[in-house]
């Protein structure tokens, strides 16, 4: 019986996807380089040439003009200052290959000429007014062998009453010569400079990928049960460089997520098992006894082990989706007095302290929600470290609202005060579970802040004490307006008391 492949290719492998042939993708990226450098070359190459050999034909031919013209003025100049019979000496005296001259009269019969096989033929049919030239390009002359192009220049002359004409015939076959030969060198030359760009870009090019390669090599040995591999970093000074200390940096960031991840899994684990083992021998306990005596006696503790898991358990969602930023605030005006005065009037009533407040009235844009949990998750800490005495302030300032919570006990020492908003951190290890919390309410509260886009940080009061301060931003931040003394109501005056 057949069956179909899985879709994925992974048939036998288990493994939920397929590994690309090894160095497919460095051969590709290798030959398409050097394909684009070659095309690239090739093309600038056939410009440059056409270009080049059009500037360099036109300058040929500039220049031949220009000599034929200046030999015309020169033959010109011979008949102003001296006779007919002179110049012809002059044309003879002078006459060079590749150039032919003559001299016409207003008929068009040849006066003289350079060559003796061009004095019966004239050489042109252009007549030219006095002072006027006139050229063309003519493919052979009369009397002239060899077939060759010929620039005819054509200058007219008035010489007392007559009105001569001055034919001067350059060939323009060492032009025509000169731009093949050249062609034909950089059409030659152009194979093999497109051969050592192809070798030299394949070369530099897979010098480059080897690098990849390599990284790729490494971080693929790289897996969960060894996060403390690291790749090689080159020292080349330059993309690939700047790769390899990339990917060290997302491995190191990978490597501490992990780790922090394992605790959290292996602190989690711990806190729930005393709760756990208390109610599962509270159930076998009382399970064994047919009167009921025993539930009767127990379940007061039970439940309280229940609701126990139960915060634990809203604690760890709630930090998880603060960490996430999956934390929904529900956004609103919030008198953060009142909040911070509820919160104060809760303390109060459970704690043994001596609680004072001093609140100014301020509003601000958050979630009165989790602003209340913030503060409570701080007062409950407070009350656990004071000695006799807790101090609460709310002020207005430049950077926005200032929330202080002051207790008498020990302040936390420097070198704690970032580590106590980590979850599970209990500085005190003397504490029981039962009276130290979860160690997780700082941590809530500072991921809480963190979606106010403020801040909370442990420090030092005034007193010598343990302060907990908490900034709520004061500018239009992310949703969040701007703090506003509640100057339109009727002032509320400073609470202050004990329980």
């Amino acid at each position: 019986m057949e069956h179909d492949a899985p879709v994925d290719g992974t048939a036998g492998t288990g493994r939920g996807r397929t590994r690309p042939p090894r160095g497919s993708a460095t051969w590709g990226l290798r030959k398409r380089s050097t394909a684009v450098a070659v095309a690239v070359v090739a093309l600038a190459l056939l410009l440059g040439s056409v270009v080049l050999l059009g500037l360099l034909q036109a300058s040929l031919s500039a220049s031949t003009e220009s000599a034929a013209r200046r030999k015309a003025h020169d033959v010109i100049s011979q008949v102003e200052d001296q006779d007919i019979a002179d110049a012809g000496d002059y044309l003879f005296a002078t006459a060079h290959a590749g150039q032919v001259v003559q001299i016409l009269d207003p008929a068009g019969a040849v006066v003289t000429a350079s060559d003796s096989a061009v004095e019966k033929v004239p050489l042109t049919a252009l007549r030219p007014a006095p002072g006027r030239t006139l050229t063309e390009e003519v493919s052979s002359l009369p009397g002239v062998d060899g077939g060759d192009d010929f620039l005819v220049v054509a200058t007219g002359a008035q010489v007392g009453p007559t009105a001569y004409t001055v034919v001067v015939a350059s060939t323009i076959q060492i032009q025509a010569d000169t731009l093949a030969t050249v062609a034909w060198f950089m059409f030659g030359a152009t194979p093999l400079l497109l051969a050592v760009v192809g070798v030299s870009v394949w070369l530099l090019v897979g010098r480059s990928l080897r690098q990849v390669e390599r990284i790729r090599g490494q971080v693929a040995r790289i897996n969960a049960q060894r996060l403390d591999g690291r790749v090689d970093v080159p020292p080349t000074h330059d993309e690939i460089q700047a790769l390899a200390v990339t990917m060290n940096m997302m491995l190191d960031r990978l490597q501490a997520s992990d780790r922090e991840q394992r605790r959290f899994v292996s602190d989690a684990s711990h806190e729930l098992r005393s709760p756990l083992a208390t109610l599962s021998a509270g159930v076998e306990i009382a399970s064994a006894d047919p009167t009921g005596v025993t539930w009767n006696q127990m379940k007061s503790v039970l439940a309280g082990e229940t609701a126990r898991m139960r915060y634990l358990v809203e604690d760890l969602l709630t930090l998880a989706k603060a960490n996430d930023g999956g934390l929904r605030l529900e956004s609103a005006d919030v008198d953060l007095d009142d909040v911070v005065d509820q919160e104060v009037r809760r303390l109060r009533s459970t704690s043994s302290h001596k609680v004072t407040a001093q609140l100014t009235p301020a509003r601000i844009t958050g979630d009165a929600r989790r602003i209340g949990q913030v503060l409570r998750n701080v007062l409950d800490n407070a009350d656990r470290h004071a000695i006799s005495r807790i101090t609460v302030a709310l002020r207005i300032r430049k950077e926005g609202a200032v929330l202080t919570v002051d207790n008498d006990g020990d302040p936390i020492p420097a070198a704690d005060r970032d580590r106590v908003f980590q979850r599970f951190v209990r500085l005190d290890q003397s504490r029981s579970r039962e009276g130290g919390g979860s160690g997780l309410g700082l941590a809530i509260a500072a991921g809480i802040m963190e979606a106010h886009h403020g801040t909370i940080r442990a420090t030092r009061s005034p007193s010598g004490g343990c302060r907990f301060e908490m900034t709520f931003p004061a500018q239009r931040d992310a949703g969040l307006t701007a703090v506003t003394p509640r100057a339109a109501e009727k002032p509320r005056p400073q609470r202050s008391g004990r329980r």
